[in-house]
């Protein structure tokens, strides 16, 4: 197939990057043709047979004109080179694609504000642009990332009709496995990865760990992603018994956590939690994430539950064991092309 990639930012440098990084890869791999349009690379090299096309970068902020820009550099592009074998595939808000993969939430969820708080040229914008891009009449299919993402989109945009398609969720990379081992009654590793923490609800997870232990004092929380300084008051009355480790690699941290916990307030999919999946770490987490669908019951707690129903659950899957989960990106590629060859028919 020839397959063209629209993304700003090419590269794995972010969530939605790193999904058309890898999906790239993947589909290069399998024998298409692969071009990727990009503002610039934010890599040493492109995967091989990758082909990339850089329009170079336009000014970041404001957000909504930098969209803009950026789709009316790729429309030229595409004008001045036709190709009708192509299928165009953007991560953007873009006015030419064929497919579009949809990775967060609807700005389309702003109308539920009050009118004067949607009085603004960047709301404007925002809204024209979302629905240009699922509801163009070019359009042939609209990817969301996970159910939840789907069920928001076909909510607020009805003209998607037929074009949405199955959630094509992220795949995860090789992530080293939580080898067997014996938690001490008392004790135990949380961890909460997220640099958001507000969304992510870290202040929930530590009211949480702080309940549960009452019951096992010597339970410790880790914590990867918020800047120490800007989370330390979430502590205050704690003597010892956590770890903040700022913003790392959390690849080699899953391996050290008897439990990942993540009530988050909203959570399009949760990366974090399929990498703790695929290291073999059992989780819990909130109804508001995406991947929540994934999970069986015993694993999802409704976000808003007492602190102490969300203690009670952290006590009871302490010391569980858990099969790793393992999604490929060969297996996001091959869901993906199942979504082109249906374009082609």
């Amino acid at each position: 197939m020839n397959l063209l990639q629209v993304v700003r930012r090419y590269g794995p440098v972010g969530g939605m990057e790193r999904y058309v990084w890898e999906l790239s890869r993947e589909l290069a791999g399998m024998g298409h043709d692969v071009t990727v349009l990009c503002e610039a690379l934010y890599a040493d090299a492109p995967p091989q047979g990758v082909r990339v096309i850089e329009l170079g970068t336009v000014t970041a902020k404001p957000r909504w004109l930098a969209h803009l820009r950026f789709s009316r550099r790729v429309s030229r592009w595409v004008t001045d080179h036709p190709d009708p074998q192509r299928i165009i595939h953007s991560h953007e808000r873009t006015a030419v694609h064929h497919v579009t993969t949809f990775h967060g939430p609807p700005f389309a969820a702003v109308r539920s504000k009050p009118w004067w708080k949607r009085l603004s040229l960047r709301i404007a914008v925002n809204l024209w642009l979302e629905k240009r891009e699922v509801c163009a009449p070019q359009v042939q299919a609209v990817v969301p990332n996970s159910f939840m993402i789907g069920e928001a989109l076909t909510s607020h945009y009805p003209c998607i009709g037929s074009r949405m398609v199955a959630p094509v969720a992220p795949g995860v990379g090789d992530i080293p496995p939580r080898p067997p081992r014996n938690i001490a009654e008392n004790g135990g590793i949380i961890g909460f990865v997220g640099k958001e923490w507000r969304r992510k609800g870290l202040d929930t997870a530590v009211a949480i760990v702080a309940a549960a232990r009452k019951t096992r004092p010597d339970l410790k929380m880790m914590v990867a992603g918020p800047q120490p300084a800007e989370i330390e008051h979430l502590f205050t009355g704690w003597t010892g018994g956590y770890q903040l480790l700022g913003q790392t690699d959390s690849t080699p941290l899953y391996a050290r956590f008897d439990l990942l916990l993540h009530p988050a307030r909203q959570e399009p999919y949760g990366m974090v939690i399929a990498e703790a999946r695929a290291a073999g770490v059992p989780v819990l987490v909130s109804d508001a994430c995406g991947i929540a669908c994934e999970l069986p019951p015993s694993a999802v707690m409704q976000e808003d539950a007492p602190v102490a129903s969300w203690a009670q659950a952290t006590l009871e899957l302490l010391g569980t064991t858990c099969e790793p989960a393992m999604r490929s990106w060969r297996d996001v590629a091959k869901e993906q092309l199942r979504c082109y060859q249906q374009l082609q028919r």
